[in-house]
């Protein structure tokens, strides 16, 4: 390789750092930027339905609160299912965005655990259908910095995915002991949400007709709470409210893991292992409903 050669390599090399830079610097100032931001209320939502509406439609689509959100999309078969839960938030909002899109997914699961909170309508107005999410000059940028945290950060494929699942699987339950967590999980759950439950069960049913018009199929779900847990006050008045309302047993995807498997090491979200467990039960459940569709 000759002297001038190497230089213009060089030169090529320090200028598309440069820019690598800056693109970083504006997807971060601008755009909120591209990695997974902590897990709150705002930021994470962002990056949720920004990496939704962006994309093209899956197959499947999971809308919860901070219970689903545990379920990574990782531990499920399919490839084409996004986790649209937004920690800290309502089922219900994820709900309302992609109900409002023009492209449905052809399967929309939503979890009816926490029902409590209000629906964001100032996100589900940010997400309408046909409504631009970001500049369009940011577009190509994030493009960029996206391809290069691929390359700098490649994910392990799915067959080393499912071989680190597996070992996972294979562990024993955890012995930790939560009894400190789950007191403080009663007391929150010492109250009546009936007013707020009944009126997102309300938008619920707007949506799914909504949905169901476009062509998709939406099913409710529940996921395994400790039996104090579920005896709890607010639990126990959102299952009430909440079966009464979609009283009808094909509306449900009846998930059943191995319960005496399950824990929960802050006494109300599973932990990891058990998740995995949940989501290998969801997955089986899925692929029955497909077949009885066929």
């Amino acid at each position: 390789m000759t002297r001038t050669a190497a230089s213009w390599i060089a030169k090529c090399a320090f200028a598309a750092a440069l820019l690598l830079i800056a693109c970083r610097l504006a997807t971060a100032l601008l755009g909120g930027g591209l990695q997974m931001p902590a897990t709150t209320t705002g930021d994470g939502s962002l990056y949720t339905l920004n990496r939704y509406v962006a994309g093209p439609t899956p197959d499947i689509v999971l809308v919860g609160s901070s219970l689903t959100f545990r379920l990574k999309e990782s531990y499920f078969t399919s490839s084409s299912l996004r986790n649209l839960a937004l920690a800290g938030g309502s089922p219900v909002t994820a709900l309302a965005v992609v109900a409002g899109q023009q492209h449905l997914p052809k399967l929309i699961l939503v979890e009816t655990n926490v029902l409590s909170r209000p629906v964001d309508e100032a996100l589900v107005e940010r997400y309408a259908a046909g409504t631009s999410t970001e500049p369009t000059f940011l577009r190509p940028v994030r493009a960029l910095v996206a391809a290069e945290e691929n390359f700098a950060h490649a994910p392990p494929s799915r067959n080393q995915l499912r071989i680190e699942l597996d070992r996972l699987l294979a562990q024993p339950p955890s012995s930790f002991d939560n009894s400190v967590y789950l007191a403080r999980v009663l007391r929150e759950q010492d109250e009546d949400p009936s007013a707020a439950v009944t009126a997102n069960v309300e938008r619920i049913k707007e949506l799914i007709a909504l949905a169901e018009r476009k062509g998709a199929r939406v099913f409710l779900f529940e996921l395994p709470e400790l039996p104090e847990v579920e005896r709890a006050r607010a639990v126990s008045i959102t299952h009430t409210i909440v079966q009464a309302a979609f009283p009808e047993g094909s509306r449900w995807l009846h998930v059943n893991p191995a319960t005496d498997q399950l824990r929960w090491a802050d006494g109300f979200h599973l932990d990891e292992r058990s998740a995995v467990i949940f989501a290998r039960a969801m997955d089986r459940e899925i692929a029955a409903r497909g077949a009885e569709r066929k």
